[in-house]
């Protein structure tokens, strides 16, 4: 039979995995309680159906694709109703947690009787005619949440304790978006001391792949600097006992919090970093 599934909640990435089931046939929850009008829309484009928590603890999966900030609010807020439904669907955290938010996520669905999965998505929301990014799944019950990948879903269990996918989630995402960070604090920097343009050329001239990624990557950070400030706490958690490594990602939990700040603002510093990456190169 083909499983019935909730996504909580139908954010960008939320809603393109609920769009991504439904186009295959699945059957897709959320909870929309106290929602936006915006993400109302999103999900009813996405195809998804309106649940209580009640008829949410009654589908075969959960998938939690929060900001990581409510990854533990979340699995504490469906413990009564999971522990009263017959159901125990497998409940599947796929934020960007480190393991020991993990654990405390697991903890709390411990008495509940439902099986977690700990899953670490990296790449992009799905779009039509892609593949879609990879849910990298670990623990004893990742298996039962690979059998979605019929239903549009690149899952990839992993060997290795629960909170194997957290770790790689962690790894990976302190490369990347902390690389993003340090660049863009140079190219603002840069700018500041009056040699962006020389920057620029030699960036161009010795660096052309790191500037080619930095240049589509740093181009659409800003709207989604504010979700990664938790994410960067939660990589400092990860990296915890290095002390430096723990400061490294705590500045850029800090950095990512003042360009989300600028964005929202005077867009002064967003402003000047586009102008950056929009330079030509000189002949």
């Amino acid at each position: 039979m083909t499983p019935v599934v909730a996504v909580i909640a139908p954010g960008m990435m939320g809603a393109s995995v609920g769009r991504r089931l439904t186009d295959n046939g699945v059957k897709v929850l959320t909870s929309l309680t106290g929602r936006s009008a915006e993400t109302v829309k999103r999900a009813s484009a996405a195809g998804m159906t309106p649940a209580t928590d009640e008829e949410i603890a009654a589908s075969d999966f959960i998938l939690s694709i929060l900001p990581p900030g409510d990854a533990v609010a979340l699995a504490q807020r469906l413990v009564p109703t999971l522990t009263a439904s017959n159901a125990k669907p497998v409940y599947v955290d796929c934020n960007a947690v480190s393991p020991p938010t993990l654990e405390r996520v697991a903890a709390a669905l411990a008495p509940t009787g439902s099986p977690i999965v700990d899953a670490g998505i990296i790449g992009s929301p799905p779009q039509l005619g892609d593949v879609g990014p990879r849910f990298y799944a670990s623990g004893p019950h990742a298996q039962r949440f690979a059998t979605l990948k019929p239903y549009g879903l690149d899952i990839r269990v992993l060997e290795g304790p629960l909170t194997a996918a957290s770790a790689l989630k962690m790894s990976y995402a302190g490369i990347t978006k902390g690389t993003q960070a340090l660049g863009a604090a140079m190219m603002l920097a840069a700018t500041r001391g009056g040699s962006a343009d020389a920057l620029f050329a030699e960036l161009s001239g010795s660096q052309p792949q790191v500037l080619a990624w930095m240049k589509r990557q740093l181009s659409i950070m800003p709207p989604k600097a504010y979700r990664w400030v938790a994410e960067m706490h939660e990589i400092a958690d990860f990296v915890g006992e290095d002390p430096s490594a723990h400061e490294l990602y705590v500045g850029a939990a800090h950095f990512y919090e003042q360009i989300a700040a600028d964005f929202d603002g005077d867009k002064a510093e967003v402003n000047a970093l586009m102008a950056f990456l929009n330079k030509e190169p000189k002949k």
